[in-house]
């Protein structure tokens, strides 16, 4: 692209990612969960920049946008792209969006430039897991490893899975069955969260893996009593219990120096002033660069609950309802990007990511790649969140070199 073009591009999407952002189901911030009313109203702004762009849409069963570039031949194999359209709470406009937008924004300047492949850009519904505790659920859809137990789980308000598909207007029976066809690769254009780029002064990264993840659900039940008749060495209390093991969580994540621990939600009930805590709900993010490392991370927070449980006479149970193993990069995608990168006339430092995304899913199906870009700070999941407008434009650039360069046989050994 001239760089005029190049920089009316990048001014489109960030005005995109700002529309985008008004997508929210909780005024005066961006919070745009699975399946909600927010959800809904930024699927009609993508697909109407999908349709501008000349791509085919539709949203399959397990709620992603589908858009598919004409021209085709059915039997070539298919190069996706993508990233998510749910967020956090209280979130940044630039996580899992500005893929999305990046991508269709590609597609419009290639136009009917001749590929010897198909492309098809998807639009993924729940990659946090916010509002149901599970996640990736819609990358696993496209991957065909979707489990229909999750169509049972709840949110917060009772709901299924399988009610909130329905309510939606989709079938929930064909979620399992929404597998891509033909899929040679998957590219990913997505922030840093981070501060690794901004340190070495580059817009872009490569990214060689995606770190191994786990989250569960710890139950503390202790025993309710009155707050001033209960001689402290007779309670058994199970927030402060609780406080113990997330003490104790921190302490191993430290202690093992690659792996990073999170409590991100807790819940105390019967939650009054003056009642000693009889149950106590907490979340726990692990995450290491290796599967190893995250296993014996896991061993030994389970081990250090349980003597904690032991010693405050409080009762304890874990749920996992999330694991994925780390996910390396395939070599092939790493040097077709590092490639495309150097052709902006850039470094292409390689980083890994400590953060999930949908490719750790799509690997199941496909190689993936991912390309970074920086981010002010390093600060994501936050309304801090910033991406420079030149540095929009130079990812969009390095996608067009990608895309120009992409041959399905370079993933015959991937």
């Amino acid at each position: 692209m001239h760089p005029e073009a190049l920089t009316e591009a990048a001014a489109r999407v960030a005005a995109r990612l700002d529309a985008l952002a008004g997508c929210t189901d909780t005024p005066g911030e961006i919070t745009r969960l699975f399946l909600s009313p927010a959800h809904r109203r930024s699927l009609a702004l993508l697909k109407a920049w999908m349709t501008e762009a000349r791509l085919a849409t539709r949203l399959d069963a397990s709620g992603t946008l589908v858009a598919t570039r004409a021209g085709a031949d059915a039997e070539w194999p298919t190069l996706l792209l993508g990233s998510h359209i749910d967020t956090v709470r209280d979130a940044g406009k630039y996580d899992g969006c500005l893929g999305i937008v990046l991508a269709i924004e590609a597609a419009a300047a290639l136009g009917g430039e001749a590929l010897p492949y198909g492309l098809q850009i998807r639009a993924f519904g729940d990659e946090e897991g916010v509002r149901f505790p599970v996640t990736l659920t819609t990358a696993h859809a496209t991957a065909g490893t979707f489990d229909r137990t999750w169509l049972d789980v709840r949110d917060e308000a009772g709901v299924t899975l399988r009610q909130a598909l329905s309510d939606f207007g989709l079938d929930s029976d064909q979620a399992d069955a929404c597998a891509a066809a033909g899929a040679a690769a998957y590219l990913e254009v997505h922030i840093e969260q981070g501060p690794v780029l901004e340190h070495a002064g580059a817009p872009l990264g490569i990214v060689t893996a995606i770190a191994a993840a786990a989250r569960f659900v710890v139950q503390v039940n202790g025993r309710a009593g009155h707050a001033g008749t209960v001689p402290m060495d007779r309670r058994q209390d199970a927030l402060a219990a609780a406080c113990a093991m997330i003490l104790a969580l921190r302490n191993i994540a430290r202690d093992a120096g690659d792996v990073v621990a999170t409590t991100g939600s807790i819940a105390v009930e019967p939650g009054a002033p003056n009642t000693i805590p009889a149950l106590c709900r907490f979340t726990i993010d692990l995450r290491a660069p290796q599967d190893a490392a995250l296993a014996a991370a896991e061993a030994g927070v389970r081990r250090a609950l349980a003597g904690v449980a032991e010693a405050e006479r409080v009762t304890l149970d874990i749920s996992r309802t999330h694991a994925a193993p780390a996910t390396a990069c395939a070599t092939q995608l790493q040097s077709l990007l590092a490639g495309a990168v150097a052709a902006c006339g850039l470094p292409a430092p390689a980083l890994g990511s400590g953060a999930g995304h949908d490719g750790m899913a799509i690997a199941g199906l496909c190689p993936i790649g991912m390309l970074f870009v920086r981010c002010a700070g390093g600060v994501s999941h936050s309304p801090a969140e910033r991406v420079a407008q030149e540095d929009i434009a130079v990812a969009l650039q390095a996608l067009l070199h990608a895309l120009r360069a992409f041959r399905p046989d370079i993933m015959r050994d991937a």
